[in-house]
């Protein structure tokens, strides 16, 4: 079975856990600092600009706790992961749903101007950035999927007031499985964040909780930030295979050169993608719906473009241990 998702594993991320569990240091410590001084290195921000937490998840959570998002109203799509919705139910936030751009995985921003809204959460689907302009609410970039896109030559992440990464075992890049990333230009909110992180031994009282991230994730982590540049390269030359055969892909439009996507997606656009998915799983290819219609977060009639998106889309396999072989088997059950 040629698998949906499949993380990238060598020696070097083996060799890196073993450092730790030789070190007898497994809590956080010294890796989980060069991780994150590493990671704003990528990014082009300063270091002590980011703090390494134990999920995606968590950082979203994070991020809505640092910009004091209890009783305010906070938008984001019904098209989207659920934990967008459960760390926002968490924080104590109103939840206002929008609707998906025509044929884009992103969330119509204009249409978040005619709400009444404080916060804005803007996930960049699939790899592809959602443009985020001068607003005159907050904005947290949800960055899950798009670790390396650019917008202006400004890597994802950096345009917001916040923004949270996910180092989930699919993901771009992984911590052994979970974790993820909180960062911010502003040095206020990166501070706040990691005072919350750093829970135990304090004599203030103040209310605090263990988001923190292992040696071994970090460590992990690490090898995996130097070994991206080339994971997003080989994506791209797998995406551009499935595109140069004649499948239609949710892509970003040619003439805007200044939106750098990455490719944590191949998702192809159907009138009939259960067909599709049966004829892959037939040659042992597994492919996936990306949301389908129950996945969305808010009632359908009031969300065309989520509900359209979500029943004519397929995901295909694209990931860098992905095989010639492998992707000459996918191109000839679709084609």
């Amino acid at each position: 079975m040629i698998p949906h998702n499949r993380p990238t594993i060598g020696i070097e991320e083996k060799e890196a856990a073993s450092r730790v569990l030789d070190s007898n240091y497994l809590s956080q410590d010294k890796e989980v600092v060069s991780f994150e001084n590493e990671f704003c290195k990528f990014l082009g921000l300063p270091n002590e600009h980011a703090v390494a937490v134990g999920s995606g998840t968590a950082a979203l959570f994070l991020s809505l706790w640092v910009l004091n998002s209890s009783g305010k109203r906070i938008a984001f799509p019904s098209y989207v992961c659920s934990a967008v919705r459960n760390a926002v139910g968490m924080v104590g936030g109103g939840k206002i749903f929008v609707d998906n751009k025509k044929e884009s995985p992103n969330l119509n921003i204009e249409s978040i101007k005619s709400k009444d809204v404080d916060i804005a959460i803007i996930p960049h689907m699939f790899g592809i950035p959602s443009e985020i302009n001068n607003q005159e609410f907050k904005t947290i970039e949800d960055c899950a999927q798009s670790l390396g896109a650019k917008i202006n030559e400004k890597y994802v992440g950096t345009l917001g007031d916040v923004g949270t990464f996910s180092f989930y075992a699919t993901k771009l890049m992984t911590t052994a499985g979970q974790g993820g990333m909180f960062v911010s230009k502003n040095k206020e909110l990166v501070d706040k964040v990691r005072d919350y992180r750093e829970f135990d031994y304090r004599d203030d009282n103040k209310l605090r909780f263990n988001f923190q991230m292992t040696e071994i994730q970090a460590a992990v982590g690490r090898e995996q930030l130097k070994k991206l540049p080339s994971f997003l390269d080989k994506r791209e030359q797998i995406f551009q295979k499935y595109k140069n055969s004649g499948i239609k892909l949710l892509d970003v439009d040619s003439k805007n050169s200044k939106i750098v996507p990455v490719r944590y997606r191949a998702i192809m656009i159907t009138e009939e993608p259960q067909q599709i998915i049966k004829s892959l799983e037939s040659v042992g290819v597994k492919a996936v719906i990306p949301i389908e219609d129950w996945e969305l977060l808010a009632k359908h009639e009031s969300l065309p473009n989520s509900v359209e998106l979500s029943k004519k889309t397929v995901s295909l396999p694209i990931y860098p241990t992905l095989t010639g072989k492998e992707i000459d088997i996918i191109l000839s059950a679709i084609t």
